[in-house]
């Protein structure tokens, strides 16, 4: 969008928020960047330049305004609904690859060399990979500076920099300010919980806020996560959702409360170089970085789903932290109601899953990963042996990297690989693909659930259907959750009693949980 400059001085004269991460303008006269909503005078359009990342701006030699932060803006939408190589290389680049692996790790994962990864990336985006990674440690290191009392050269190891020069000098060059000055200039409502006191040293605490696009409807979003969640790895408590994460340095906590403007994350975590993959990951759940506009206005026009559309703008869809979590929890549901497929969960949380010390609530594992289960016995579980075969098969195919569900993988792929192994059918394709690889247009047309939706609508049998998702498409997912939500299912709503709901969930209603007849023979 940042090449269409008539569009972009209409975004910033009308101060509009709906186009913030698009792209970022810079003021020639002030050497500063903004996000288009920045509430400041807009300057004069010849003194405008559009970029399309921060970190292109950066490079350009401007630093971030210090009244609209753009660089804590919402991500753009295009890389969390894109399948092509720069979209892929971004999710990775924001899962924290190329700090913990460099350039050529993130050219290996994509399966191109590092001077096609670093062309294709800075063509599009005016910055190469080791900038856009230079611009998410100047936003870690802000938000550590600013949110805890740790000295700055463990904020500086934390963010990812390599030395403290390096760390001073980025954040210098940044935000105009030193680490120091930034940390004076923080909220005095800002209240740093002391790493030793939060959990008996165990624990790093960051308190943050997550920004997203109006408007995010909070119910169903929320609602699918609590009313599917898994004892021991997921807890609705305090009117915050809370779970545990596998990081690459280490296990971590998050509570995430719906705000009217953002939502609040606490994040605990044993290794602060996990911060930045923690963030991504929490956002991806939520799906905090869709554009609820184009999606909404893209589905009103289909007169199925007018209606519903109108009387619940910005559904979003509920994801996932971890796709091979995902990909496993989708087996266990194969042809189950959601109770049941919680219950089978939660007793393989209970024999294989990392043992947690909670340090704000009653979450005890970490949920297990592909090697303890490729390790089964399949007739020691107790589920049918066909569903048992399929779970460990499953496990044994993402430990060997032979099945790869990972921020960066090509959907088209991993759909591919998941449907030759046996026991997978199209609905835990589709499943996996919408909720783990975060493909906006998934659509499981043999959920029950969603089947049951589209009747309501009058939109039975497969002719209706075809023509229904090809209206739909690219956000057949999004149109997911509105069928959905036309069941009255305890999944549509966030719990009446936050903090004391315990797992409930019919017995006889299906929601993200139950396949096709003919992938239960299959399998």
């Amino acid at each position: 969008m940042h090449e269409d400059t008539e569009a972009c001085v209409r975004a910033v004269q009308a101060k509009d928020a709906r186009f913030d991460g698009w792209f970022f303008t810079a003021v020639l006269t002030t050497g500063i960047y903004c996000r288009p909503s920045c509430p400041v005078v807009p300057p004069k359009p010849r003194n405008m330049r559009f970029y399309p990342s921060a970190a292109a701006a950066q490079a350009a030699g401007f630093r971030a305004c210090k009244r609209c932060r753009p660089d804590a803006s919402p991500g753009s939408p295009e890389w969390s609904t894109r399948a092509d190589t720069t979209a892929r290389a971004m999710r990775l680049i924001a899962d924290g690859v190329v700090d913990r692996e460099g350039v050529s790790g993130l050219a290996r994962r994509l399966g191109y060399s590092t001077r096609q990864v670093e062309r294709v990336v800075a063509a599009e985006l005016g910055a190469g990979p080791l900038a856009l990674a230079r611009a998410q440690r100047a936003q870690t290191a802000r938000t550590l500076i600013e949110s805890s009392d740790l000295p700055m050269t463990e904020v500086a190891w934390a963010a990812g920099f390599s030395s403290l020069r390096s760390f001073n000098a980025t954040v210098q060059a940044v935000f105009a300010l030193t680490p120091t000055e930034l940390r004076r200039r923080r909220s005095p409502s800002t209240t740093p919980v002391d790493r030793e006191a939060a959990a008996g040293g165990a624990w790093h605490h960051v308190a943050l806020r997550l920004p997203f696009r109006a408007s995010l409807l909070p119910d169903s979003l929320f609602g699918h996560l609590v009313e599917t969640r898994v004892p021991g790895v997921e807890e609705w408590r305090g009117g915050a959702y809370r779970r545990s994460l596998r990081l690459p340095h280490g296990p971590a906590v998050v509570a995430l409360t719906p705000q009217p403007d953002h939502v609040a994350a606490r994040v605990w975590l044993t290794d602060l170089r996990d911060l930045g993959s923690a963030v991504a990951r929490c956002r991806a759940l939520l799906d905090l970085d869709a554009d609820p506009t184009a999606v909404d206005e893209h589905l009103s026009h289909d007169l199925a789903l007018r209606s519903l559309v109108a009387a619940a703008p910005g559904r979003r869809v509920p994801r996932t932290v971890d796709a091979e979590e995902l990909a496993m929890r989708v087996v266990l549901g194969q042809q189950v109601s959601t109770a049941a497929a919680r219950r089978l969960a939660a007793r393989l949380v209970a024999d294989l899953g990392e043992p947690l010390t909670d340090p704000d609530g009653g979450l005890t594992h970490v949920f297990p990963s592909p090697d303890a289960v490729a390790a089964l016995d399949p007739a020691t579980l107790a589920m049918p042996g066909s569903r048992a075969r399929t779970l460990v098969g499953l496990a044994g195919a993402l430990a060997s990297g032979d099945v790869r569900l990972g921020p960066g993988e090509d959907w088209a792929a991993a759909r591919a690989t998941l449907m030759a192994l046996p026991g997978i059918g199209a609905w835990s394709v589709e499943m996996v693909a919408m909720r783990g690889l975060g493909d906006p247009d998934a659509f499981p047309a043999s959920d029950l659930a969603v089947r049951s939706g589209l009747a309501q609508l009058g939109l039975a049998g497969r002719a209706a259907l075809a023509e229904a998702q090809r209206r739909w498409r690219p956000w057949g997912a999004y149109a997911v959750q509105h069928l959905w939500c036309l069941s009255d299912h305890a999944a549509g709503r966030l719990p009446e009693e936050p903090g004391t709901a315990e797992p409930g969930g019919s017995d006889t209603v299906r929601l993200d949980s139950g396949a096709s007849e003919s992938e239960g023979s299959a399998a």
